[in-house]
């Protein structure tokens, strides 16, 4: 007997059980290729190689190659649309990695993507079969952003492999939506783009359940974030930035120092900090 695989869409944080926004048969998605004109939504796709990711893009899409290269990196560059009940969304499909820190030229567009860029909702593709391997990129991405849905693709192999995922339980430890997906006979689909536009809209909640802080960093991380949140207050990423200080990555630290991150995370009231401030420490 081939186990049972729950592949439900994910439940609207409002009560709205049996309204036509959740139902994806009433859905009217429509792949308007490379027509990125008029674009209400920007939407990320990263995840893992080997994923499906680029067949997730294809599926929404209606494309089936990539074209060009991210300014100034030799690292193929596909962008695509769709559109679903009257609201245009980019598709951006990033290099696929293994993590964002910014190791490989592949992992620092995918992170200056996610973390500059601001997309509307980043959706992460991960291997059904390999789930917990596919997982460490999916924190890193929660770590930056809360617009997150998690594409479980693959669904398919993982059943014949007798695998059973538990799709409401993978959603409840994460904090966020997950969808499961079999990308190449489109299945799961409808419920992707269904997630997406809850994220992007509001009406389906995001609240990542992110790994504690390791001990051994405790104590800085503690130091950093009360300096990282004066410098951007708007910030809501400032663990994952002292993460990166830590790590000595030189693109986060100048962009705080420069005041580059502060301008993409501005706050309704006026921020002042003194031009002499002490840069944080142990970076």
């Amino acid at each position: 007997m081939s186990p049972k695989i729950n592949t439900q869409p994910p439940i609207h944080s409002r009560n709205c059980s049996g309204c036509t926004a959740c139902d994806p048969n009433t859905l009217t998605m429509q792949r308007l290729g490379i027509k990125l004109d008029g674009c209400d939504y920007v939407i990320a796709l990263a995840g893992n190689p080997n994923t499906g990711k680029t067949t997730v893009f294809n599926t929404l899409t209606g494309l089936r190659q990539h074209t060009g290269n991210w300014p100034g990196k030799t690292v193929a560059r596909a962008e695509g649309a769709f559109a679903c009940q009257g609201k245009r969304y980019k598709l951006v499909d990033l290099p696929g990695t293994y993590s964002l820190l910014s190791a490989s030229v592949d992992e620092e567009v995918a992170r200056d993507f996610v973390l500059f860029g601001k997309p509307d909702c980043t959706v992460v593709v991960t291997d059904a079969t390999a789930l917990e391997r596919n997982l460490n990129l999916t924190y890193q991405v929660m770590e930056i952003t809360t617009k997150v849905v998690v594409c479980v693709n693959l669904i398919d192999e993982a059943k014949r492999k007798g695998i059973d995922v538990d799709i409401a339980s993978l959603q409840k430890q994460l904090g966020a939506p997950v969808v499961a997906t079999a990308a190449r006979p489109n299945q799961g689909i409808d419920q992707l783009v269904q997630a997406v536009a809850g994220v992007v809209d509001g009406t389906l909640s995001c609240n990542p359940k992110l790994p504690p802080t390791p001990k051994k960093m405790q104590a800085i991380v503690e130091r950093m974030l009360p300096m990282i949140k004066q410098m951007v207050p708007g910030l809501p990423s400032a663990r994952w930035v002292a993460y990166r200080l830590i790590e000595g990555d030189h693109r986060i630290r100048q962009a705080l120092l420069t005041g580059e991150l502060a301008a993409l995370y501005p706050i309704s009231l006026p921020v002042t900090w003194a031009a002499s401030a002490q840069e944080p420490k142990h970076v």
